[in-house]
């Protein structure tokens, strides 16, 4: 018999806007542990996955995982990302006096400007192009004028038709409705799309990410005759990592004559939690189907939000610390897990 072929490694990350930073600390975590037990200190975490999926916030910290430096190294790590997050995360979602009142908070216009978040991106990604990503990926959006998913991949972006600026892929992602402008941006062909946040059908991009890898031929993607191509589930690592658990109760007493305005935000709340919850229940049962070697090599990490407030646009510095807080929590409660994945993403590299 051949030897048994290294595993693709996968990492999905959600959507969720500023409680990125949870995510952001745990895969932080996972880097820092990467560097001391191979005892290569210039590790990132893009080089410990073979490809990364991503919706909105989620989609935002693949990119930047993934970006080249002028070198072709990865420009990034996981610290850098979460420094955006924590340094920056209050410029995004700042709320003026004269936009709070132009949009009626969020009512009747899109709740915060763009232009702060196009600016960040573009000074995180500046020109790098979709097809530069230095390793294979999917980001999540939607496209309002066809009315159908759109996929950002790597593998589509060999063509100028379906390659992007990277920035622009993160703003299309990131777009959420009502908090932002939809996103009208262009692929370097020239062909115009107007997108808004992948989160409206994938807050949990996982098996969108197990459907895109299933058609790749890895051993030829990354040189490596180790990883199979056309991999099935027994042979992918799979890593999700969502943006903190929201259980906020929504009684019939309260909801049960409520009208289009006062529904917006649960069904906003409702619509991705609902979508990352199905995702994990789907995938657990493709994973059930394994023998008992490979169905260990799916892992979902839903945090608990203890400390912080739970919606995405709350970026002011206490809830960036609660936060933070509660990010470090999850590494505790998920230390004995989140070392078994360090393991095993050094076992398959």
């Amino acid at each position: 018999m051949g030897q048994a072929k290294k595993k693709i490694r996968i990492l999905s990350l959600d959507g969720g806007g500023i409680r990125g930073i949870i995510p952001g600390i745990i895969l932080s975590y996972l880097e820092d542990e990467l560097k001391k037990k191979t005892g290569n200190q210039n590790a990132t975490i893009g080089q410990y996955f073979d490809f990364m999926a991503g919706t909105s916030t989620g989609g935002i910290l693949s990119l930047v995982y993934l970006c080249p430096d002028r070198h072709g190294n990865f420009k990034y790590g996981a610290r850098d990302a979460l420094s955006m997050y924590i340094d920056l995360g209050n410029d995004i979602f700042d709320l003026s006096l004269q936009k709070q009142m132009q949009s009626l908070a969020g009512l009747i216009d899109e709740k915060y400007s763009e232009s702060e978040l196009e600016n960040i991106l573009a000074q995180f990604l500046q020109e790098i192009k979709l097809s530069q990503a230095l390793k294979p990926c999917l980001i999540t959006s939607y496209d309002i004028r066809n009315r159908k998913s759109f996929f950002f991949t790597s593998a589509d972006a060999d063509s100028n038709v379906y390659d992007f600026l990277m920035r622009d892929v993160a703003r299309a992602t990131s777009a959420a409705p009502t908090y932002f402008e939809a996103a009208r941006i262009k692929s370097l062909f020239g062909s115009p799309y107007a997108l808004v946040d992948g989160g409206v059908f994938a807050n949990n991009p996982s098996l969108c990410a197990y459907a895109e890898v299933r058609g790749i031929d890895f051993g030829t993607v990354l040189n490596d005759p180790d990883k199979p191509n056309k991999p099935s589930a027994k042979d992918m690592l799979m890593v999700s990592i969502g943006t903190g658990s929201v259980k906020r109760p929504y009684t019939y007493k309260e909801y049960k004559d409520a009208g289009v305005i006062k529904w917006i935000k649960p069904l906003i709340d409702i619509m991705m939690s609902g979508n990352a919850e199905t995702v994990d229940f789907q995938l657990r049962k493709i994973y059930e189907t394994l023998s008992k070697k490979d169905c260990g090599d799916y892992y979902r990490i839903q945090p608990k939000l203890i400390n912080s407030n739970p919606d995405m646009d709350k970026a002011d510095a206490a809830n960036i610390l609660a936060l933070q807080e509660d990010g470090l929590l999850a590494v505790a409660d998920h230390k004995v897990l989140l070392d078994e994945i360090v393991d095993k993403l050094i076992a398959n590299e």
